[in-house]
């Protein structure tokens, strides 16, 4: 179990989870690098909004923001949402990611992570002929309205049943 787990299951005694996840990825030393911050998530986790703000800690040589800032906001932010909605009986990894810069960000940034229930059913369903599965997860980053997109990050997120990673795992051996 890694530190972020254990600090998770003591911070859930004394707050929500929609709280836990907001507070826990803002206060992160890994996140806050990022100099984004999540500014809303919905009480069942299956909304998310992150704001990028552009300052001189993220401003790259020609006054946009570094594409690495976009990517470090947007990054962990999948894996852990779909994680946290499916439970503890599963393995959850990221596996790839693209990258593709529209224009330069020369002003703050949004991001929005949706799931639906439905997308979680059709995981499970999956898992249960499948026993594995990806998934990709689309994410825009965005001007405040949503009207102009500056960079859209595409995931690929590893899903498994616990016991089918664990039995797999030990094959390996």
């Amino acid at each position: 179990m890694s530190f972020y787990q254990k600090l998770a299951g003591l911070g859930s005694k004394f707050m929500s989870q929609s709280t836990l996840f907001k507070v826990g990825f803002n206060l992160s030393p890994m996140y806050r690098r990022s100099t984004a911050r999540i500014t809303s998530v919905s009480e069942d986790l299956m909304f998310i909004k992150v704001r990028l703000p552009i300052s001189y800690k993220n401003s790259n040589y020609v006054g946009s923001i570094f594409g690495g800032s976009m990517f470090s906001a947007v990054d962990p932010i999948p894996m852990i949402q779909i994680l946290n909605l499916l439970g503890d009986d599963f393995v959850v990894w990221d596996k790839a990611a693209a990258i593709k810069f529209k224009r330069p960000a020369r002003e703050n940034l949004y991001a929005n992570f949706t799931c639906s229930p439905s997308e979680i059913l059709n995981i499970k369903d999956r898992l249960v002929k499948e026993k594995e599965i990806e998934i990709k997860k689309r994410t825009q980053l965005t001007n405040k309205t949503g009207d102009d997109v500056f960079c859209e990050v595409e995931k690929t997120i590893y899903i498994a049943e616990k016991q089918f990673y664990k039995a797999k795992r030990s094959k390996k051996k």
